[in-house]
């Protein structure tokens, strides 16, 4: 299959390409690692006017550490690919429910084009960079030639492929707050058909003494996040079971809803028991 025509802009700095979204508005894509986009493009599930190639500009194709030992964070610009995520130093160490989402995310060969923002603005439900980006609370900066703002990643992701980015806004960076100075523990855990292949579920869970975060992607049209004091027993089993009941999963091609709901009690249980060992 072939994409159909569309104009080609290779923007040399953010101001050309915030232009070109200010000028073509919906009719504009932006084109970084184009793992998703070119796809959609082929099959002709987007038609736009313009592309505009993002990858030369130098301020986007970088990532740096930020604030203090006591509260970090750190920056990946938009064209920052998924590959060069994972060989940041201190990765593993400072935000290491990133770094395991990561090792899910596609395949070698994907991540070595695809960009940490380009997945959380193609917004796909089953992917797990929005999954991570909602349990970590990472801020997404955007801009445009009106100005700039961040959102959280919790209110950013809207539904399946839908955000809260504006036509003439562009996901500059994302920031992924420093975890370790919080005392915790992490776990990632997802099923799929392959490994690299999108998740039929994924769980990503972030606990502490007295506090858990559990968040299902996969089914969901968006990432779900649920915040829970730190359940004992039983009661996981019951709090996991309503969360099941309330993803609303569909049957499809890949899964049916029950077993979708089987996976969330028995996955979650699973990533709760193992991000707890981190607490030991």
């Amino acid at each position: 299959m072939k994409p159909p025509a569309f104009d080609y802009l290779r923007c040399e700095n953010l101001e050309q390409a915030l232009e070109a979204l200010h000028q073509h508005g919906e009719e504009a894509r932006i084109l970084a690692g184009g793992q998703s986009l070119i796809a959609m493009l082929n099959m002709r599930l987007l038609e736009p006017a313009v592309l505009v190639d993002i990858n030369r500009i130098p301020e986007l194709a970088v990532h740096e550490w930020s604030g203090s030992d006591e509260k970090q964070s750190l920056i990946i610009g938009a064209a920052v690919t998924q590959t060069q995520t994972l060989a940041i130093n201190n990765l593993k160490k400072c935000i290491p429910l990133l770094d395991m989402a990561l090792g899910h995310t596609g395949h070698v060969q994907t991540r070595n084009r695809g960009t940490v923002c380009g997945s959380l603005a193609h917004a796909d439900p089953s992917a797990e960079l929005p999954l991570a980006a909602s349990v970590l609370d990472a801020q997404i900066h955007l801009a445009s030639r009106r100005g700039k703002r961040s959102v959280a990643a919790r209110d950013f992701f809207a539904g399946l492929l839908e955000t809260g980015r504006s036509a003439d806004e562009m996901a500059v960076a994302v920031e992924f707050p420093c975890t370790i100075p919080r005392v915790g523990g992490f776990a990632f855990r997802e099923t799929a058909m392959r490994h690299g292949d999108f998740a039929i579920v994924s769980i990503a869970v972030h606990v502490s003494h007295n506090h858990m975060i559990v968040g299902v992607g996969g089914g969901p049209l968006r990432p779900e996040i649920r915040e829970w004091p730190a359940l004992e027993g039983s009661a996981i089993d019951d709090a996991l079971n309503s969360l099941a009941w309330e993803m609303e999963f569909q049957d499809d091609v890949h899964a049916t809803a029950r077993y979708r709901r089987h996976l969330v009690r028995e996955t979650g249980r699973a990533a709760i028991a193992e991000a707890r060992q981190w607490l030991k």
